[in-house]
């Protein structure tokens, strides 16, 4: 089977939070895009953390509003980098995508930030993903 790298299948552009934003607004940005987890970048666009859905579902729980957009004032809104996983696993566009599906498995994750030589956020590479490559694979006609 021939070797895949991340370039070939990798969601771009990435779509990040950053990590002072807080949870309710990354909550928005994965309902806007319809993606489960987001890159978390620092000051310098730089990749520090990931958010996915499930902490956002955990920290949103506390919040008993009508508008989770309009909080009342006297909640305190977490931000995300109080609920972010952290380090960020990472891997770069010219990585073998073998290695990213070990690194998933390995850390019991679903999708991994794609990052240049500068650690930035390029893309993503997800379950989903890897699911269309299998799919190619098999609609492929054989040697």
């Amino acid at each position: 089977m021939r070797t895949y790298l991340v370039r070939e299948i990798m969601s771009e552009p990435a779509i990040v939070v950053a990590w002072g934003a807080s949870v309710l607004q990354a909550s928005a940005l994965m309902q806007t895009h319809d993606i489960r987890r987001l890159p978390v970048v620092d000051d310098d666009n730089v990749v520090i953390g990931v958010i996915s859905l499930g902490d956002v579902r955990e920290a949103t729980s506390v919040y008993n509003t009508a508008s989770p957009y309009a909080p009342d004032s006297d909640e305190v809104l977490l931000a995300v980098d109080e609920v972010m996983t952290a380090p960020a696993i990472t891997v770069q566009p010219e990585d073998n995508v073998q290695q990213v599906v070990q690194l998933m498995l390995d850390h019991k994750i679903g999708g991994i930030p794609v990052v240049d030589g500068e650690d930035r956020a390029v893309g993503m590479v997800t379950e989903s993903d890897l699911f269309r490559l299998l799919m190619q694979l098999w609609e492929e006609p054989e040697a």
